[in-house]
């Protein structure tokens, strides 16, 4: 790109002016208009097919297949009544992003005349390609068949674009021998797991009727927006969704000027955009705002059901990529798009509950005296402690590497923030008997025309991977690009497994004689006695942390994606899996195949890019320059004039050192013989990924060199602050 050129694109992107805002709708016109609802249902479908369905949603009762052709039905003539000329099966392969297959309402008679069509076998059952989606080995190339099914319980869309209005059914994704190759599937597993020992302890505890328990989710989604006319001419935005190369600008985030900030203009009326799509489509958005970078936003719904919230958060990032190019943004969902400033996470607030018992994760006002509560928070404590270096590994990818561990972030070591309130109750346990715990107080601001208001008995920790925050617990290490299906997973299947032990100790313990509140509190001391290591509320970023945690503690440090990934082969990861049902040691194995082998795919191209754009786009140019500079050092020396020659030996310096390593990036990029994907791995983490950053290094000291006008690429000052 020539200076001419980003001059040229400053110049659109600043005369743009935004899109005209919509007048807005009411929310109630708008909610859910989209979305194939239970009232939808009922207004559609017989009253006794319409009970099977609520029932199979709702408690989560067995699909009767029967009532499918009369629900495809109902489905399909408030579909076409909305446009719809194809249907879809939408399910979400191994790969975060989420995929589709396309099929007409269309069936041929036998005179050549066509009707319209949906059956409740096309409903029901799809048969995409199975052979080209990752399977970890699961599949060999030439065993192509793999099948959708429908899950009644996620409601099925109409998704509106400029080329028409599709029908979205949501789906899981299996081979033909049953395996899972989907991510909907170990969701639904989990969930089941987790409802199963969570409905028997509290069948334990005396309660009599008890509702399905299921996992809640609210996802905040954090996220860049650069103008197009920049994006486009970055290959390495296009191509990896990152900057390879970039010199931060003399402002960044150093001021807290764009947290929380006046929204620009342009940026309101896109994210007006994508809330009214959002709410179309029955996805709860909630909040916005501007997040800590320049350029940064955040996007954060209300809690759903877990399975739900998993698929919605797939339409959310779908929906945030394509309204952006409408608005002539590209839309980065890289945990790490610009170096030197806050990157992007997306915070997964979960919970467990049901209708009958509530939040369980919700301590109440006494949490001392709130023995149900202790023991489902004891469950986390006892999961997070025994499971940590699982929870790594389902947030582990060559993008969120840039991230965990930085001081934005949490740290790669998994522990448990609890608050002042509860750290002092489970303290309390540990000594044998929990006897008080702090109340909330009041705010006063000394202002009488201020209002009075309760503040909560704690604050909160920004430095913890996995906070409680009320009545919830925060896992703020999930990445930006990932699909939280992952991280549910893990999250219910520890929470399914501590419950079980938890009631197999109550079990126990009552056998001895002792009463259930006693047990109760024998079981909880064992707890803390066995995993309060876990437990910590300082400052997670720093170095005696770091040292405690993996020296004293015990807890395990693994700093990069080549570290984590592993833990899934691990046999104490594959033996909890498999015997809560969630997934077969095949299914597993097949899973660290795949993520490895995304990992690996991820760094080469990102070092086949540095490589190119160094070679082609940044070395010509800084030749250029120093060509032209030389000319001038000499034409200005025979006049008599001595112009400064160390600017000059110092971009030759810099360029002879930034192609120096490019050259030994090319050579460490050559072929290899690996013994195993843990080999290649390392080798790309601890050998490829620092040579990057060398060529990076000096690209960028270039770039602070080099004059404006021979400078090839966009630069961070216009992409971040040009809106």
């Amino acid at each position: 790109m020539t200076h001419e050129l980003r001059v040229q694109a400053v110049s659109q992107v600043t005369d743009r002016k935004p899109l005209p805002p919509k007048m807005p709708q009411r929310l109630e016109a708008l909610w859910a208009t989209d979305v194939f609802t239970l009232s939808k249902m009922q207004a559609s479908l017989p009253k006794d097919v319409y009970k099977s369905v609520k029932n199979t949603i709702q408690t989560g009762g067995k699909l009767d297949v029967s009532i499918a052709g009369t629900v495809a039905a109902a489905m399909k003539d408030w579909a076409t009544s909305k446009g719809a000329l194809y249907y879809a099966h939408v399910f979400y392969p191994m790969t975060n992003a989420t995929a589709e297959k396309h099929d007409g309402f269309i069936s041929v008679q036998g005179d050549g005349s066509v009707i319209t069509e949906f059956t409740g076998k096309v409903l029901v059952q799809g048969e995409p390609d199975g052979s080209s989606f990752p399977n970890g080995g699961l599949r060999s190339t030439f065993e192509a068949r793999g099948y959708t099914a429908w899950d009644v319980t996620s409601p099925a869309y109409v998704m509106e674009t400029d080329n028409g209005v599709t029908l979205c059914i949501p789906t899981v994704f299996i081979s033909w021998t049953g395996v899972a190759l989907d991510k909907k599937t170990p969701l639904l597993r989990s969930n089941a797991a987790m409802n199963k020992a969570a409905t028997r302890l509290l069948k334990l505890l005396g309660h009599t009727e008890v509702a399905p328990v299921n996992s809640s989710c609210g996802p905040e989604q954090e996220y860049f927006l650069v103008d197009a006319h920049f994006a486009h001419s970055r290959p390495d935005l296009l191509l990896t969704g990152r900057t390879l190369f970039g010199k931060p600008p003399a402002k960044g985030q150093q001021f807290d000027d764009h947290y929380f900030g006046a929204i620009p203009d342009r940026v309101q009326v896109f994210m007006q955009d994508v809330e009214e799509k959002m709410y179309r489509l029955g996805i709860p958005a909630k909040t916005r705002h501007n997040e800590v970078a320049p350029g940064q936003f955040e996007i954060a719904p209300f809690f759903e059901a877990a399975n739900v919230a998993s698929d919605h958060q797939q339409l959310t990032m779908t929906i945030l990529k394509s309204t952006a190019k409408k608005h002539g943004f590209v839309c980065l969902l890289h945990e790490k798009p610009f170096a030197g400033i806050n990157g992007s996470g997306k915070h997964v607030n979960w919970s467990v509950g049901n209708a009958t018992q509530g939040n369980l994760l919700d301590p109440g006002d006494t949490p001392d005296a709130n023995m149900q509560f202790l023991l489902f928070c004891g469950a986390v404590i006892r999961g997070l402690h025994k499971y940590g270096p699982l929870m790594r590994a389902v947030v582990a990818t060559a993008s969120n590497d840039h991230r965990l561990g930085a001081n934005e972030a949490p740290p790669a070591i998994i522990s448990i923030y609890l608050g002042t309130q509860l750290e002092q109750v489970f303290e309390q346990i540990s000594q044998g008997q929990p006897t008080s715990s702090a109340h909330a107080g009041v705010m006063e601001l000394g202002v009488d025309t201020l209002p009075v208001f309760p503040k909560d008995p704690g604050d909160r920790n920004r430095t913890s991977p996995f906070a409680f925050t009320g009545n919830r617990f925060e896992f703020r290490a999930v990445g930006s690009g990932q699909s939280v299906s992952g991280p549910l997973v893990a999250m219910n299947t520890i929470m399914a497994d501590s419950l079980a032990w938890i009631a197999d100790a109550l079990e126990s313990e009552m056998a001895k004689g002792a009463d259930l509140n006693a047990a109760a509190k024998t079981v909880l001391k064992e707890v803390m006695d066995k995993h309060s290591a876990v437990v910590f509320g300082g400052n997670g970023y720093s170095e005696e942390w770091h040292k405690m945690a993996v020296e004293e503690r015990g807890l395990a440090d693994l700093r990069t994606t080549a570290d984590a990934l592993p833990v899934l082969k691990a046999d104490y990861i594959e033996e909890l899996f498999d015997r809560l049902g969630v997934l077969t040691p095949i299914e597993l194995e097949s899973r660290f195949e795949v993520y490895a082998e995304q990992y690996t795919l991820a760094i080469e191209v990102e070092a086949k890019l540095v490589v190119s754009m160094a070679k082609t786009i940044i070395y010509p140019a800084a030749v250029r320059y120093l060509s032209e500079l030389s000319t001038a050092i000499a034409n200005s020396k025979a006049i008599g004039i001595e112009l400064d020659k160390e600017s000059a030996e110092k971009v030759a310096s810099l360029i002879q050192l930034m192609m120096d390593n490019v050259n030994k990036l090319s050579a460490a990029m050559g072929k290899h013989d690996f013994a195993s994907l843990e080999d290649h791995m390392q080798y790309l983490a601890q050998t490829i990924r620092p040579l990057m950053d060398k060529v990076r290094e000096y690209a960028d000291a270039l770039e602070g060199e080099v004059a404006d006008d021979f400078w090839p690429l966009p630069t961070y000052q216009e992409m971040l602050f040009v809106k």
